[in-house]
């Protein structure tokens, strides 16, 4: 039988098909490529007759001169009557300890980021994963219970979970827990499905605070304000596109009927937070500029319809969210919170559909729509959100 078959650079070379590969290289060791492109050392042997696999780790964190020696000293321990042992030994803290190690130890982020990663991986992980080592919990493991978040259709959560996961394995390997870190050999474009984008698609009302977190972390540009701003009034895009400095009036924005969807005028009442961006464009605003969110290129000229949902694309939530969903959220948001529904009808500028009724109901509810909007602004600012300032 031909042995010491491979090289570094066919091992390196090697690509994933679309089934399972091994590239042997004697004495039954081989070089496992699974589909997804993870490689990994395996040793195939038989202990009384029966055929037996055992893992010699991840190429090329184990090299093939590693892999080789590896093997070298497992046959000569079959040969002497000595099994490879193929359960890890357990190590002195379980994966779940070295979730809590691992998030607790971050004080570069904020403490709710930190206790919704630690409740993610709790709620999904720990159940079946948390009492094993980290060392013991191969790939097959980890995709197992992070398809059954996907199977559930939470395919944006399950990115998260992934992604945090990935980090406390990353620090598991520096610490000696572990040799290979398997969330990294699961690729979440592939292996994890999509929501059905809808034209004005907006996030759960729970994924808000994450997003406004991202959100944080982009420039101070007029697109973010712009983005903010919407979120702070529920106003859609192209109302606050045509914004003009002179419909504002005190802590309110009088939009005319003609530019309102059901030509009917529309008094929005501004939250501190919205009057604040309003302080920063007004500082900002160009000799001469009518519009309280200028195109970048021409003062005659509001901003791109398209300018917030680049934005939004660029911060990774493409087909997730857009500019109008901000009304859907804002809508569950309120409702959620007992709000008057006339009132928060009102505030969205939508007509009840029954006509003898919006003849008649033509109070704007400012008392409840004030502290109703402040209160929105102040529950989307909230310190473990990572707030929307600048």
């Amino acid at each position: 039988m031909p042995t010491n078959t491979l090289t570094d650079a066919i091992c390196k070379a090697a690509k994933p098909s679309e089934k399972p590969r091994k590239l042997f290289d004697g004495h039954g060791l081989h070089l496992f490529i699974s589909p997804t492109g993870a490689k990994v050392w395996r040793l195939a042997y038989r202990v009384d007759g029966k055929p037996k696999t055992k893992s010699l780790g991840a190429y090329p964190l184990v090299t093939l001169a590693e892999a080789r020696t590896q093997s070298a000293v497992l046959r000569k321990g079959l040969l002497e009557g000595v099994a490879p042992v193929t359960k890890t030994k357990r190590a002195d803290s379980t994966f779940w300890e070295d979730c809590q190690s691992y998030w607790n130890g971050r004080k570069d982020v904020s403490t709710g980021y930190r206790e919704n990663a630690l409740r993610g991986l709790e709620l999904h992980l720990k159940p079946t994963l948390g009492d094993l080592a980290s060392a013991e919990i191969d790939r097959a493991m980890l995709l197992a219970e992070l398809n059954r978040m996907d199977a559930s259709g939470r395919y944006v959560f399950v990115r998260k979970v992934r992604m945090w996961a990935s980090q406390v394995f990353d620090w598991a390997v520096e610490q000696g827990k572990a040799t290979i870190n398997p969330a990294e050999l699961i690729n979440p474009k592939k292996a994890f499905g999509r929501r059905k984008v809808k034209h004005h698609a907006s996030l759960e009302l729970t994924e808000i605070h994450e997003f406004v977190r991202r959100l944080s972390f982009e420039k101070d540009l007029n697109s973010v304000l712009a983005c903010r701003f919407i979120a702070y009034t529920w106003v859609r895009t192209n109302e606050m596109r045509m914004m003009r400095f002179d419909e504002i009036e005190g802590d309110a924005w009088l939009i005319g009927g003609e530019r309102m969807k059901r030509d009917k005028d529309h008094i929005v009442p501004l939250s501190r937070q919205a009057m604040e961006i309003l302080d920063v464009m007004r500082a900002r605003r160009p000799e001469g500029c009518d519009y309280v969110f200028p195109s970048d290129h021409r003062i005659d000229r509001p901003i791109s319809e398209n300018t917030v949902l680049a934005l939004i694309a660029r911060m990774g939530y493409k087909g997730e969210m857009t500019g109008h969903g901000w009304r859907t959220v804002a809508s569950t948001w309120a409702n959620e919170h007992g709000y008057p529904p006339d009132a928060i009808e009102r505030q969205l500028a939508h007509t009840p559909e029954d006509k003898v009724r919006a003849t008649y109901n033509r109070a704007e509810y400012m008392r409840v729509r004030r502290p109703m909007m402040q209160d929105w602004s102040d529950w989307l600012d909230q310190p473990d959100a990572g707030g929307l300032e600048g």
